[in-house]
């Protein structure tokens, strides 16, 4: 199993940092969670992209972590040589937010199918909707969701995936609650939004100081992963996104309240389990 960071950045566009987007690679399948800003200028780097996902997983469906799905959609639509439905799994409403995408593309699909003779089908998606339990197992991958807190940001999921003998949590934007810690239990690798408190709090800006209340910080996350016992904690999505030089400043907040590996993720960081 590989885990790709593909984007590590937040709403706050970043030259360094596409949207949030994380790649895991399990049993043969692409499995994409969130789909951020550029997150197929980012996939073409790591070696796949929209034919070559076998699902995409949204933890929520904030703009953030959706903004290019509509690309996703058209692309692998565009690139197909065969209708090739893309499979969806999300939280309660992203039934309702994929319809709205392709219906947003209207245009687009209607001036595609009439200029490409070799193209008479339309974009579909698979949806499923979860909220608490198993997603798939197929006897070689195990992939489940539980509910996360990023309130009133409602209903959230976080994910685990689980092959080879190895485990690996996908957390979201969320604090900590009861689902993430059924989902990090033992894992192997934990990837979590996170935000730097004492920075944030010293902006004075109303808007931004809203974000303290539902985002783990680095303190938060920490705690987290020592009370699940996980080997490593991935921080990612990182707001304000670090100054260079200061990535160390971040891994110790972090590491005095978690004693295993601690990684500040940028964009395409892998690592193979």
């Amino acid at each position: 199993m590989k885990v790709i960071t593909l984007g590590t950045g937040s709403p706050l566009p970043d030259p360094n940092r596409a949207g949030p987007a994380t790649l895991v690679r399990a049993g043969g399948r692409d499995l994409l969670f969130d789909c951020g800003r550029g997150v197929l200028m980012r996939a073409a780097a790591a070696g796949t992209g929209p034919i070559g996902f076998d699902t995409v997983l949204l933890t929520h469906l904030h703009s953030d972590h959706v903004t290019d799905f509509n690309d996703i959609v058209t692309m692998r639509w565009a690139m197909s040589p065969v209708p090739n439905p893309l499979r969806v799994v999300g939280p309660v409403g992203t039934q309702g937010f994929v319809d709205r995408t392709i219906e947003m593309l209207r245009d687009d699909i209607g001036y595609r199918l009439a200029h490409h003779a070799d193209l008479d089908w339309q974009p579909t998606c698979e949806v499923t909707e979860v909220t608490d339990g198993v997603v798939l197992d197929d006897g070689t991958v195990k992939i489940t969701a539980a509910p996360t807190d990023h309130s009133p940001v409602k209903p959230t999921v976080g994910y685990r995936v689980e092959a080879d003998g190895h485990s690996v949590v996908i957390a979201g934007d969320t604090v900590p609650c009861e689902g993430l810690d059924r989902l990090c239990a033992g894992a192997d690798l934990y990837v979590q939004t996170v935000i730097r408190r004492s920075l944030v709090e010293a902006i004075p800006a109303p808007r931004l100081q809203d974000i303290l209340d539902y985002h783990s910080g680095i303190e938060q996350a920490a705690d987290t992963a020592t009370r699940a016992g996980v080997a490593t904690l991935v921080m990612t999505h990182m707001v304000p996104a670090p100054w260079p030089g200061t990535e160390d400043e971040w891994i110790a907040e972090a590491a005095a309240g978690f004693s295993g590996e601690i990684i500040l993720a940028q964009d395409l960081w892998e690592r193979e389990l």
